[in-house]
């Protein structure tokens, strides 16, 4: 399939996990500009979403992804046909601080999920969002594919596995794809790691960390600067998942399962080349040093073999990792002169839509770039 069906998203209801996150706010607002009927669950909602323009408003549920009757009652009441689960407890550090918080919500709030879509009449496709970091890390120089083993060493990557092993229970015992014309369920897991974009403010988080600095006209602290990381901007990733969406509604059966999305092997860079990257992009009052401090373990290699994607979806990354940092320095040069950060979502939305396929309709008529 060359991208994606010029109608498949008009009027398709989707409810999003998580969607006041990171990620979230990017596709909430991708799908509302496809036209879709987007819902979203979280604990709150940004100003940025509550009063979102379009066609159809986002409509926003609050909850705890670990309470069932909240989350029963989304689903429920919005009558998704697909669910894309971002609500999770998504950083490292966080995760040794707080482990039992860490399992609660990316374990138990996963299994909570999809006994709900089990109740679900409406459901026809889960996308479950994981991450790089469930394989069990040998740092060996090859990259991970679908079938390797799962695993972790600290208390997120574990996590992370443990929602693959919830995901592959429920989807072996009620959804599996030899039964799918019983029960019309496709379920699949996304695994990518390194998201880089606008609009990410996590604490303790590299680039986040590194805009608050450099706005700040302060130095950035780090504490891996040789660790390799796969860089990867946030629409690269949620196309992707866009795509894994249609194929999992129109064809169920053939999609459901473990799907990668990663950079290419040239985006596999060194935090400290990426901080010189930025700071040179930001301007002359941006810097950084070296901390000294104690560090907890962290893995120093993991890159992912995305041949599945590539051949079925017919997916892969379009931009060199020295445009997508340009891109994300933007958004936030954006938000910091006070202009409306809505327009440079779309903005962003617009420009990568058109960069990814010129015949593909990524936004509404009502979000063009001339009138961006």
């Amino acid at each position: 399939m060359d991208g994606l069906a010029n109608t498949f998203w008009s009027k398709r209801r989707v409810l999003i996990t998580g969607h006041t996150g990171f990620k979230g706010v990017w596709l909430s607002l991708w799908l509302q500009a496809l036209g879709a009927k987007v819902f979203g669950y979280s604990r709150s909602t940004p100003e940025l979403l509550s009063t979102s323009e379009g066609t159809f408003p986002i409509e926003s549920f609050s909850g705890d992804i670990c309470e069932e009757e909240k989350l029963q009652h989304a689903l429920l009441t919005s009558e998704a046909e697909i669910v894309i689960h971002m609500g999770a407890q998504p950083l490292v550090r966080r995760a040794f601080q707080d482990p039992i918080e860490t399992y609660t919500t990316n374990v138990i709030g996963t299994a909570t999920l999809l006994q709900c879509v089990r109740r679900s009449k409406s459901v026809r496709a889960v996308m479950v969002v994981t991450t790089d970091k469930c394989y069990e890390n040998k740092d060996w120089i090859w990259a991970y594919r679908e079938i390797d083993k799962l695993g972790g060493q600290d208390p997120y990557s574990s996590s992370k596995a443990c929602m693959e092993f919830v995901v592959n229970s429920f989807r072996n015992s009620f959804f599996h794809p030899d039964r799918f014309a019983d029960h019309g369920v496709a379920i699949a897991s996304i695994r990518a790691g390194n998201i880089i974009g606008g609009g990410d403010w996590a604490e303790d988080r590299l680039i986040p960390d590194m805009m608050r600095s450099f706005a700040a006209s302060q130095p950035v602290c780090l504490r891996n600067p040789r660790a390799m990381r796969p860089w990867q901007y946030v629409l690269e990733t949620l196309r992707g998942y866009l795509l894994l969406a249609q194929h999992l509604h129109e064809n169920g059966h053939r999609y459901s399962g473990a799907w990668n999305f990663g950079p290419p092997e040239t985006d596999i860079q060194p935090v400290e080349w990426i901080v010189d990257k930025l700071a040179t992009a930001w301007g002359a009052e941006a810097t950084w040093q070296i901390h000294e401090g104690s560090r907890p373990q962290e893995s120093q290699m993991l890159k992912l073999d995305c041949s599945k994607a590539r051949i079925e979806l017919d997916w892969q990354p379009i931009l060199n990792l020295s445009e997508a940092l340009q891109m994300t320095v933007d958004w936030y040069r954006h938000f910091y002169s006070g202009k409306d950060v809505r327009e440079k979502y779309l903005e962003q939305i617009v420009t990568y839509s058109l960069l990814a396929n010129s015949n593909w309709p990524i936004v509404a008529p009502s979000y063009t770039s001339s009138q961006l």
